[in-house]
Formats: C-alpha cells, sequence, structure tokens
C-alpha cells in the first residue's frame, strides 16, 4: 500500500500540490487526469521521492519516503521522456541498467522487450530508433526487474495503434498483484485501464 497524507507542495512560493490524500493498494491501476500544468507530474515525483513534498507524508509499506526510505523501492518508473545511451543498442542499455542491481539473467532482459513488442536483436543503436521504439523500451526498462510498483506518465506517447493495444494488454496483465498508477491524456486509455480516476486540477485532487 501506498499512503499520501495530506501532501502539499510550494516551489518558489507557487502552491503545486495542495493537501492531496489517496491509497493506492495492490490490484488496480489508478488514473490521473488533468490539463497541463495541474500537478500531475508534481505529485508522481512526489510519490517517487525525487521531491520532497512541503507538508504531509508518503508512506509504502509503513516507510515514510524521504524519511525511513529515500525513494520509492521496488518501483518500475516512466517520468517524462526516457533516456537512453543513445550509440548502444536497445537490449545493451537495458543489460547496463540490469547490472546496477545485478539481479536478472540476460534471457529476462530479452523477455522484457519481447513483452513490449521490440526485438532484442535489433543492432540498431538507440538513437536511431523512432519515438514509439524509445516508448517501448522505456517501458521494458520499468518492468524488467519485475517491480510490485508501476508509475508511469503518458506511457502511450508516441506509440502508434498497435502499440497502445500491446501496452494496454501488458498493462491489464501486470496489474493482479501490483500497484499501477499512470498519467494520460487519452481518455480511452483511462476508461478501459484504470479502476480508479482521479482529476488534478490547480494541485488539487478530486476523485471521478
Amino acid at each position: 500500500m501506498i499512503e499520501v497524507r495530506e501532501v502539499s507542495l510550494q516551489i518558489a512560493g507557487c502552491e503545486i500540490l495542495r493537501e492531496i490524500n489517496l491509497e493506492l493498494n495492490e490490484g488496480k491501476i489508478y488514473g490521473l487526469v488533468g490539463r497541463n500544468g495541474s500537478g500531475k507530474t508534481m505529485l508522481m515525483k512526489c510519490i517517487c521521492g525525487f521531491i520532497h513534498p512541503s507538508s504531509g507524508e508518503i508512506i509504502s509499506d509503513g516507510k515514510v519516503i524521504g524519511r525511513e526510505m529515500d525513494y520509492l523501492e521496488d518501483a518500475g518508473i516512466i517520468l517524462e521522456a526516457p533516456g537512453f545511451i543513445p550509440y548502444y543498442s536497445g537490449l545493451r542499455n537495458l543489460r547496463l541498467l540490469a547490472d546496477i542491481h545485478n539481479r536478472l539473467t540476460k534471457n529476462e532482459v530479452v523477455r522484457s522487450m519481447e513483452r513490449v513488442g521490440l526485438d532484442p536483436d535489433l543492432k540498431l543503436p538507440v538513437r536511431k530508433y523512432s519515438m514509439g521504439m524509445r516508448q517501448r523500451l522505456g517501458i521494458a526498462q520499468a518492468i524488467m526487474e519485475n517491480p510490485r510498483i508501476l508509475i508511469l506518465d503518458e506511457p502511450m506517447n508516441a506509440l502508434d495503434w498497435q502499440g497502445v493495444l500491446d501496452i494496454r494488454r501488458l498493462l491489464l496483465e501486470l496489474k493482479e498483484d501490483r500497484i499501477i498508477l499512470i498519467a494520460s491524456h487519452n481518455r480511452e486509455d483511462i476508461e478501459i485501464l484504470c479502476d480508479e480516476v482521479y482529476e488534478m486540477e490547480k494541485g488539487e485532487l478530486l476523485e471521478r
């Protein structure tokens, strides 16, 4: 479980988030919708521990993020555009990332690429990938260590129609024993995927 309790955020005198309360449980996909600048990405960054709230607290499995743990643990994350070493292939990029924790075999990394519809044998450097291929690679990176939590900001960004169908299917397969939080501007994605939907408006969170 992740609990967001009375979280507010001010940056340079501007109120970004205002008294946010949210509870996220395993087995559900949660959706965040709202206009650009409404606070969706900032809330996700706070949940991940990348930004600390000005007040309130965020708790994961009984530990306060930013106090009892530095960052959200056991999480796969996409926030803004995924970044990779441009002159390496997709597989080499993922294997370098996998080496950080040294938990995965090569076959497991390969499988994560296959699950998002990428060819792991493709030697093309990432700089020559289309935007959609880079997005698929970012999702492969997020899921490859089989995390219990997925935080995905606009996961369908730049995907073609087949890519959207592939990733929707994947997220629905993954949700059974995970917490999944997505932000999307696509109404259809939200309606098809999400068990609960919240709207961000001027830093406030409203359940739809």
